[in-house]
């Protein structure tokens, strides 16, 4: 029970924000947002739901803090299927991959796909972001005693978390919240809004849950003009263990991350690529160009100011943030160093 509804808790102290906090302007905004919101016409609803969503996000972002440079993968996969199933065996093979490869698994905290994937990985190697429901959700055993079971209201908390906090996905057979948190991860690869990385659509081999659903996407969006055939480049498909893991892995081969500074995308890489495929990459790829080259650069000065990965090596482009498929590519081609 929040405070809004009438919590008998003490209303928590306030704190000046501390002037030489380099996030200071960040917190200073966030305290103008929220005199804002208490002065704005809104009804009881409104707030609590304001008021959850925040604490939510406050706690979970807390609670992952320690382990933030640390690799993590999201099992996304239906409650409802039992342990001996041929895609239990599989998720729980998969999380004990991942764990013996030193990466976190991060599941929806619930059984089946969860489950197994939790308890392959081992509650200390796992996270759950359970949703309270008033059914099938109760959490995967060990998580709670580990201290890393984190219980959430809204789908959508949950979902901004399980992306956030991952470097790679793996979606197994599921149900309508399985096919919407697959589906909006897409959408979000697709248009930017999440970080560049590699997304499994994994189930044993000789199973066809994904199929019809490829299907539908090259055989109907993609003829109507609604999704472009690069964009198909955003996911892969795999029946083994093996050859998940080794699709994820070998997208942090020499690729670790990408960051926008001011009109520039850069690519912070391991090694960067010889002259000569530093030019077969300004040719295959200046279509994704809105003007200009791929280039080396040094860190830049908000990078620098941040501390932000400077030891990694850099690639800058004036990018079209339409050609994400594309740039899938390149990644791919720069893995290759």
């Amino acid at each position: 029970m929040t405070a809004l509804e009438g919590s008998d808790r003490q209303p928590p102290q306030q704190h000046a924000v501390d002037l030489k906090n380099p996030n200071r302007d960040l917190k200073l905004a966030l305290v103008n947002e929220l005199e804002t919101t208490l002065v704005a016409d809104m009804d009881r609803l409104d707030l609590k739901m304001i008021t959850s969503a925040i604490r939510e996000l406050r706690e979970a972002f807390t609670t992952f803090a320690p382990y933030r440079k640390q690799r993590k993968v999201t099992v996304f996969g239906s409650a409802r299927i039992p342990p001996g199933d041929s895609r239990y065996v599989l998720a729980h093979e998969l999380g004990a991959a991942f764990a013996q490869r030193g990466w976190l698994v991060i599941t929806g905290g619930g059984p089946g796909i969860m489950d197994a994937a939790t308890s392959g990985a081992g509650p200390q190697n796992a996270f759950g972001i359970n949703i309270r429901l008033p059914h099938e959700q109760e959490a995967a055993p060990g998580l709670d005693e580990s201290g890393h079971l984190i219980e959430m209201k809204y789908f959508f908390t949950r979902k901004v978390l399980m992306i956030k906090e991952s470097s790679a996905f793996v979606s197994m057979p599921g149900g309508l919240g399985t096919l919407d948190e697959t589906f909006e991860l897409l959408t979000l690869l697709q248009t930017g809004k999440a970080q560049l990385a590699p997304l499994v659509l994994l189930e044993p081999g000789g199973g066809d849950y994904f199929g019809p659903l490829l299907e539908f996407l090259t055989d109907v969006l993609v003829p109507q003009g609604l999704v472009s055939a690069p964009d198909l480049n955003l996911y892969r498909r795999c029946w083994s263990v093996a050859q998940a893991v080794k699709e994820v892995t070998t997208f942090y081969h020499n690729y670790d991350s990408a960051r926008i500074v001011g009109q520039k995308l850069i690519l912070r890489l391991k090694r960067l690529p010889q002259p000569s495929l530093l030019n077969a990459l300004n040719r295959d790829f200046a279509d994704i160009l809105r003007s200009g080259a791929i280039e080396p650069i040094e860190p830049t000065a908000w990078e620098v100011r941040e501390d932000d990965l400077l030891s990694l090596k850099r690639l800058a482009m004036n990018f079209d943030q339409h050609s994400l498929g594309r740039l899938r590519m390149m990644i791919d081609r720069l893995n290759e160093v």
